[in-house]
């Protein structure tokens, strides 16, 4: 492995009665530009009494972005929002000073014997300024993504800037998430369009970056900001994220990530406490974990 580079595998872990594959953070890199955190769901096939139900829980100090490649999530947070996420479609739910939500599987496709659900969801810290903000949501759907076709790859931009691209979803900072898919074998150099550190996360098929194979379920994290040259192979599939690094370092438990420890503990004894806002019509509550 080529010392401007590092390959990180995915680990499985339970996620209710679902199970998913956490890429970031991990012990040697905890964050990526300002994204701290990267779990893959599925490829799964849902079907009664499995489906995705994620019971109400917490958020602080972050936005969490849920990108689909296949299947839906119905998604109500404290807010008011309440929104069916599709294939393509960004829900973008900024936490700032707490919020609460859930996911689930909608109700109409519970009446089929079994559906897909293939998609990612990563965590996007929020500027030191921004960490108390007002909850909010945000949706782009699919056909209002800017996308740009270079040789024979088609590149989605869902966040950010980028490609000489910019993503109607409102961020928070500098940062870029990229959808790549390569219908032949195709080489891709982000030099130039790209700013700031680099992770690459293979949906599918694989990569070649300075004859290393990255095979889907890796992420690669590039040690040089701006520069990854990389050839996909055919019918391959990767996401881009990442973006200029904040000066100061985040702290992360459970479902909070903060400045500030202090802010973190006092996020835990609020849940704790039941003192954060509710997502209306719902009583579920997930435990905070022991560790």
């Amino acid at each position: 492995m080529a010392n401007n580079k590092m390959i990180v595998e995915e680990r499985s872990r339970n996620l209710g009665n679902f199970m998913v594959g956490r890429l970031l953070p991990f012990r040697k890199k905890r964050q990526v530009g300002p994204f701290t955190f990267i779990d893959h769901m599925g490829p799964s096939i849902l079907m009664n009494p499995n489906y995705l139900d994620v019971d109400q829980h917490p958020h602080i100090g972050l936005s969490t972005l849920t990108y689909l490649l296949d299947g839906e999530i119905e998604h109500r947070d404290s807010t008011g929002a309440h929104k069916v996420i599709r294939a393509g479609d960004v829900g973008f739910m900024t936490a700032g000073r707490g919020v609460t939500h859930t996911e689930r599987t909608p109700q109409s496709l519970r009446t089929r014997n079994e559906t897909k659900l293939h998609g990612y969801q990563v965590w996007v810290a929020l500027p030191k300024q921004l960490e108390e903000m007002e909850p909010r949501f945000d949706f782009v759907s699919a056909d209002e993504l800017p996308k740009i076709e270079i040789n024979t790859l088609k590149l989605t931009l869902i966040a950010g800037d980028g490609f000489g691209l910019r993503s109607p979803l409102p961020v928070h900072s500098p940062l870029f998430m990229v959808d790549v898919e390569a219908s032949e074998n195709e080489n891709l150099d982000i030099k130039g369009q790209l700013n700031g550190e680099i992770a690459v996360v293979v949906c599918k098929g694989k990569v070649m970056v300075q004859e290393e194979e990255i095979k889907e379920g890796q992420m690669l994290i590039s040690k040089t900001e701006n520069e990854c040259k990389m050839r996909l192979a055919k019918n391959s599939r990767v996401l881009l994220f990442g973006g200029k690094a904040f000066p100061e370092e985040r702290y992360m438990h459970w479902n909070f990530v903060s400045s500030s420890k202090e802010r973190l503990d006092q996020a835990k004894e609020d849940w704790k406490n039941k003192m954060f806002p509710k997502v209306k019509g719902d009583d579920t509550y997930i435990d905070l974990p022991s560790y």
